[in-house]
């Protein structure tokens, strides 16, 4: 049974993160279509954007080792 919750865990975890990266940065191709002259302030958010949404895998992470090793 904890092998089951770990695994929901992390493919929830890695799903919800797929698709947060592709809404941020299907978002800022948009804007920065829009509007050129300010890709370099839309690019550095992304990459902010990015790496938020990308801890939640780990956190994904770290609940499944709980999980299962706990």
């Amino acid at each position: 049974m904890n092998l089951i919750a770990a695994a929901i865990a992390i493919g929830l975890g890695a799903l919800g993160a797929g698709i947060g990266n592709g809404l941020i940065v299907s978002k800022t191709v948009e804007g920065i279509a829009r509007q050129p002259e300010a890709g370099r302030e839309l690019r550095t958010l992304m990459f902010i954007g990015v790496a938020l949404v990308e801890a939640l895998p780990i956190i994904a992470v770290v609940i499944a080792f709980l999980a299962f090793f706990g």
